[in-house]
């Protein structure tokens, strides 16, 4: 008994034409056979049924076809033909039937105005689009009208018209101020549907003189703006609170009409005091979940996608702390006619059936009415194979004759539908696609698949023969396939030879020749085994394979399912892998993966790495395996196995797995069944019907896992019907005429029974529908051709074996195929929020003509132009994708001043519907780039020439250029700034005026209306006169000289003063003065004089622990100072000293150093009565410095001195600056041998040990000066307070 299936080959895709019958063909997607055959036209592309078009632009109509032969085209306006030779502005398009007007040279669109329709006709039919409404935008002026100030009072309502003019399509509305920028909305400030602006209650801040309503056309990019309005709110106290009154809508009813498919937009504005707060209710139901939206702070409530069911009354109630108010809106939702069933092409053989059936639905229910090649088919020719039925068309033995394209036109009051389908009556002889001796490799054992891809008109029948003479196939030992495919279930090594495919109908016969080979399994003849290796020894593992000698395989290993680690110790040989210096890391399991072009084997084995034993120890090892196997208590599906465990090599057994094989079904192959605890020696295990079984234990312990045991003696359940049905049932359409059912078929030992099938059946969803079955083998899918585009199904599948069915399966819900989207997202609307953003938003496309599962939308946007350079450049779209039911986004990353282009696309699960109209827009104008370059040349004496470049990207209108300069010197210490404006057209600039031989900085950037972009900086320096002398500088606008200049402020501070120091650079005989403050304070600072033109001060006075701030400048130079310093006092020490000075140590200490003293002034007394001049005197006579001076007893500073190494440098004089002591004076009576006579008097004491402590010039750190600036005499307490 031959049996046929109807699932679909791999190797073949199909691309059915939909049909309402069972006897229609299934039409190749093949290209030479669609080249071949003839197909009445088919319209594939036409614009929109309103069609606004841009009255500057030219108007491109389309209507696109396909047809064999190729359709002509020809139109008709307002209903009469029209001829396009005799107007000149009018083409079409070469091989197609888009009309494009030629408005930009010289046509008005307003001229062009009507109700277009096209006909795409050949020898087969003629089909028409729809009904083509074009017209013109149109952004009239707003009228002129006198607006009177508006005075409100405080808390008072207020509605601010707008009344934009009537505009095609209506404008956008918005609110703005003169500056251009939105009026901020709240609770209390909103806008309406209707454009104008609603003030719950005013306030005095609303006080302006520039509420501005603006409308923009998009369509012709403009914007209308009307006159200011002017606000003012005048106070009463105290301000009166109102409860509730709603500004609109007005009474307490009111009604609305909305349409099936579209958004519902209600609004409550309410005024009062406090601001109410609205709220919506539906009476008698819930608002739609998933649906509702509130938008404009909760005044508007908006429905998304409504149906009749959203018909029905709809409460917003406005509160506030004084009462309420509501409005009840009665909504009744309408629909234009939309597709139950639309009509679909039928493709028959000559003497056969079909049905074209138009079935629709709307609000009131459309009138459904027939066209043949676009004429009444009451007064189309007659055909007598067509009988018309109301909404079906049915035709009776149909001739080649009897092809045409019929139309379907349902409408009603609210709007209409119009579907083209064609019935293409074919008489073709028998045509085999699949290629002549096309070979097929398989290995044996598995399932075979030969194609025989054919058609014909009559269908076809197909036959198989093995070899050039064979007999006809037949038998249960092969599948025959609905769409010609051999399948040989299990191929075995005698399957192999030549098969002959022979498909014949009454016009013809032709048959093709392919071949079978069957190739060996390869399989792992010696497979890796578990290993326990020692650290840092050496293991190997096999894998020799055994493969047919035409394929060639190829290893691998792995290392727990990953590759190899990247080691030079692990090497992979032919037939094994070695791992040398074994480590703890290379524990694990080890795959060997053999693959072929045709099939793949695996093996596995442990590796367990231990330490080396310090000496001989137990050996622990995986577990002998168990034995003597035995089955009892035989049962219909159960049964009781037991064993006796083997050794367990010193690791106690944790646990026994058990195993099974099934004879019957997979022969060889092992399955888990269960496991036990280590303790058990029995287990009961649950059987399967029509299972040959046989079993074996595998013990388990720490080590790891004993060889398995021995089988056990086979044991065969009865076979009984399927307990269980296949899972995973997914109906899912993969053509837009089909509907793919799939299923995980069962396993073997599932089946339960011989002779195991599938009874699949489907029945459309919401439809009262039968059940259609159909009994297949053992196959996983099954394909329902002729399905309607994207319709829900219900699917249920069901096993079945000789003894009977499982249990009743539970339905699924499917969908037939997708097909791409019918129309482009609607009413694009393009909002640029800055010069490199904007914000689009479209309409969503009606969810019946997305015909899939929605996924999003595309937004395609390109450059078309930068509007500063006016040059095109290479086109490159960008794609943004929105999921979901999104209507809007934003486009990053434009470049500023800019044109742009954009349109939408609705994406489903098959693909991308049609492009929207290309959307113009504008980025307005940003702040430019730097300028691409600045270079100053010809330096002169007191002029440097700068030339630039301009700004790489501008970004905009240049308006100008900023120069910006200062001198700097050496140490990088910037001068005054000037500044000078530059025009945009100028691109160089001799810069006059400036010093001699000076280094000057300059910063260069340019400007748009917008602002000024980045900068650009560039140095350079000016010459030296011959004379090498740098001459002043004079003249108006000139740049002050650097010097000159006081830097290095240095202090050291003391607990009641400080030495101040600093560096001068300028002209001689300045005079100076100290400023200084408490650091953080707002007082005024004080101001210290300083005599004579020294660089050191010292400020007295000062409070301990405190911090202050310091600033040094020079008298007759107007705000001329140096830069700030902060120092801090040190803290009182009077505490210390009393603590120090009672310590015994420190008693002990002072009387040493007393003593060392006296004895010291004994011996220079003793020298001195002598006459004798000691080393210290001698050189204070041989030396005398003249510039040695005695302290100033007025200000407290100190004349010029030397150090003792500027003795050593030929007496070179001290830097200025340098610190001095502040004794003030020597005192005679202590010596004549004056340390201050050596020039390193300053704040000169003596160690413990002898050394000197003293400070020098120059040093810019800050040092201790605790102790030094004391106006006594150094005392020991003192000399030791110096160092604590």
């Amino acid at each position: 008994m031959m049996k046929k299936m109807s699932i679909p080959t791999s190797k073949a895709s199909l691309v059915l034409f939909l049909c309402q019958i069972i006897s229609a063909l299934d039409v190749p997607l093949d290209s030479k056979l669609l080249e071949e055959l003839s197909q009445p036209p088919t319209i594939t592309q036409q614009s929109p049924k309103d069609y606004i078009v841009d009255p500057r632009e030219n108007i491109v109509i389309q209507c696109e076809a396909k047809g064999k032969p190729p359709p002509s085209f020809s139109w008709t306006r307002n209903g009469t033909h029209f001829d396009i030779d005799k107007d000149a502005q009018v083409t079409m398009k070469p091989n197609s039937g888009t009309l494009v007007v030629n408005i930009m040279n010289g046509g008005k669109a307003e001229a062009y105005e009507g109700v277009y329709q096209c006909t795409a006709r050949n020898e087969r039919g003629a089909a028409i689009s729809n009904n083509i409404v074009i017209r013109p935008s149109r952004s009239p002026l707003w009228t002129k009208e006198k607006l009177e100030p508006n005075h409100v009072r405080e808390g008072d309502s207020l509605v601010l018209h707008c009344r934009p003019p009537v505009g095609l399509p209506p404008p956008i509305i918005f609110w703005m101020d003169n500056a251009f920028q939105r009026l901020p909305q709240s609770e209390r400030v909103s806008q309406g549907l209707n454009g104008d602006l609603y003030f719950a209650n005013v306030q005095p801040e609303d006080t302006r003189e520039d509420y501005i309503c603006y409308a923009r056309f998009n369509h012709t990019q403009t914007i209308q703006q009307k006159q200011p309005i002017s606000v003012k709110v005048f106070s009463t106290k105290p301000v009166t609170e109102r409860p509730p009154v709603l500004l609109t809508p007005t009474g307490s009813t009111s009604t609305k009409v909305e349409l099936r498919g579209n958004v519902l937009l209600l609004e409550c504005i309410a005024a009062g005091l406090p601001t109410p707060v609205i709220r919506w209710i539906k009476e008698g139901g819930e608002l739609p979940a998933n649906r509702t939206f509130f938008e404009n702070f909760k005044k508007t409530l908006k429905i998304i996608d409504v149906s009749e069911a959203d018909s029905g009354n709809y409460k917003c109630i406005a509160r506030n702390t004084l009462g309420s108010v509501h409005h009840v809106i009665s909504v009744t939702v309408k629909a234009a006619p939309y597709w139950i069933t639309a009509p679909r092409n039928l493709v028959l053989s000559p003497g056969e059936d079909g049905t074209l059936i138009c079935r629709a639905n709307g609000n009131p229910k459309p009138s459904i009415s027939w066209l043949a090649n676009g004429v009444p088919i009451a007064i189309a020719p007659e055909d007598p194979s067509r009988k018309v039925d109301g909404d079906t068309i049915i035709f009776s033995h149909v001739q080649e004759r009897s092809s045409a394209v019929y139309q379907c036109n349902a409408s009603n009051e609210y709007g209409y539908l119009l579907a083209n389908a064609f019935v293409n009556v074919l008489a073709e002889p028998p045509r085999i696609l699949t290629p002549a001796n096309k070979l097929y490799q398989v290995i044996a054992d598995s399932p075979a698949l030969l194609d025989c891809a054919y058609f014909g008109s009559p269908k076809p029948e197909i036959e198989w023969f093995k070899g050039v003479k064979g007999s006809i196939l037949r038998g249960n030992e092969y599948v025959f396939h609905d769409n010609g495919t051999l399948e040989i279930p299990v191929a075995q090594k005698d399957s192999a030879g030549t098969y002959t495919c022979v498909a014949r109908n009454e016009l013809g016969k032709i048959q093709n020749e392919v071949q079978l080979e069957i190739k060996d399994p390869t399989m792992i003849i010696k497979q890796p085994e578990y290993k326990v290796i020692q650290r840092y020894g050496q293991v190997s593992f096999e894998c020799i394979i055994k493969h047919d000698s035409t394929l060639l395989p190829t290893v691998i290993w792995l290392k727990d399912n990953d590759e190899l680690p990247d080691d030079e110790r692990f090497l992979v040989g032919k037939d094994n892998l070695t791992i040398m210096n074994v480590t703890d890391k290379d524990d694990g399991t080890y795959t060997c993966i053999v693959n072929t072009t045709l099939d793949s084997v695996s093996a596995s084995a442990v590796l367990t790495v231990v330490a080396a034993p310090p000496t001989p120890a137990i050996i622990y090892a995986r577990p002998n395996p168990p034995f003597d196997l035995e089955l009892t208590g035989q049962l219909e599906r159960s049964i009781e196995l037991s064993w006796i465990p083997g050794d367990e090599n010193n690791s106690p057994i944790t646990n026994f797995v058990i195993e099974y094989e099934d004879a019957l079904h997979e022969p060889g192959v092992w399955h888990y069944q269960t496991e036990v605890s280590g303790t058990q020696t029995t287990a009961q295990l649950k059987l399967s019907p029509y299972v040959n079984y046989s079993f074996r234990v595998i013990a388990v312990n720490k080590i790891g896992r004993s060889q398995p045991s021995e089988p056990s003696e086979q044991y065969l359940t009865k076979s009984a019907s399927p307990d269980e049905n296949p899972a995973n049932v997914q109906g899912i359409g993969s053509e837009p005429d089909n509907l793919v059912i799939t299923w995980e078929p069962l396993k073997g030992f599932q089946s339960n029974g011989p002779g195991l099938q599938y009874k699949v059946s489907w029945r459309q969803k919401d439809v009262d529908d039968e059940w259609t079955s159909v009994i297949v083998a053992n196959v996983s899918k099954y394909i329902v051709s002729g399905t309607p585009t994207f319709v829900p199904y219900e699917v249920k599948v069901q096993a079945l074996n000789d003894l009977g069915y499982a249990p009743e399966p539970s339905e699924v819900i499917g969908h037939s195929g997708e097909d791409l989207p019918m129309v482009a997202p609607g009413n694009v609307q393009v909002h640029v929020i800055n010069s490199t953003l904007a914000k689009v938003h479209w309409d969503p496309v009606p969810l019946k003509t997305v015909r899939g599962h929605l996924q999003g939308y595309k937004v395609y946007y390109w450059k078309v132009q930068s509007l500063s350079r006016r040059s095109r450049r290479h086109v490159e779209k960008k794609i943004l994708t929105f999921r979901g039911n999104k209507t809007f986004g934003m486009l990053p990353g434009l470049e500023p001043y800019s044109s742009y282009k954009l349109n939408v696309r609705v994406v489903n699960g098959k693909g991308e519907g049609p492009a929207s109209p290309d959307k113009v827009f504008k980025t307005p104008e940003g702040v430019p780039s730097s300028p691409s370059f600045l270079k100053i040349t010809n330096p002169t004496l007191d002029s440097l020439t700068l030339e630039w470049g301009s700004p790489t990207h501008p970004n905009g209108v240049l308006t100008s250029y900023t120069l910006k300069f200062q001198p700097i010197n050496n140490t990088h210490e910037l001068g005054p700034l000037v500044e000078i404006r530059i025009p945009a057209n100028e691109s160089s600039l001799i810069l006059k005026n400036l010093n001699y031989s000076t280094r000057y900085k300059f910063y260069f950037n340019a400007q748009t209306s917008v602002g000024s972009g980045s900068q650009i900086t560039e140095e350079a320096v000016t010459i030296m006169d011959e004379a090498g002398i740098l001459r002043p500088a004079v003249g108006v606008g000139k740049v002050q000289p650097l010097y000159p200049r006081i830097r290095n402020v240095t202090t050291a501070a003391a607990e009641t003063y400080a030495n101040i120091s600093w560096e001068y650079e300028g002209p001689d005989h300045a005079n100076f003065y100290v400023e200084y403050g408490v650091a953080g304070s707002k007082e005024d600072w004080k101001k210290e004089i300083v005599n004579g033109s020294r660089s050191f001060f010292v400020l007295k006075g000062l409070t301990p622990g405190t911090a202050y701030k310091v600033r040094v400048g020079a008298e007759g130079l107007s705000g001329f100072r140096s830069s700030e310093d902060v120092f801090e006092t040190g803290p009182a020490m009077a505490s210390r000293q009393v603590d120090i000075a009672t310590q015994g140590w420190f008693i002990g200490l002072m009387c040493a150093v007393a003593l060392l003293i006296l004895i010291l002034l004994i011996v220079c007394f003793i020298r001195r009565n002598k006459g004798g001049k000691y080393p210290v005197k001698e050189k204070e006579d041989a030396h005398a410095d003249p510039e040695i001076q005695p302290m100033k007893e007025d200000d407290g500073t100190f004349g010029e001195y030397r150090s003792l190494e500027s003795d050593a440098e030929d007496h070179k004089p001290l830097k200025k600056g340098s610190r001095t002591p502040s004794d003030r004076t020597v005192k005679k009576e202590d010596s004549d041998d004056s340390l201050v006579d050596y020039g390193e008097g300053v704040n000169g004491q003596f160690n413990e040990d002898g050394s000197f402590i003293g400070q020098y010039s120059g040093k810019k750190e800050k040092e201790p000066a605790e102790g030094n600036e004391s106006s006594e005499a150094p005392s020991p307490v003192n000399a030791m307070n110096s160092f604590v």
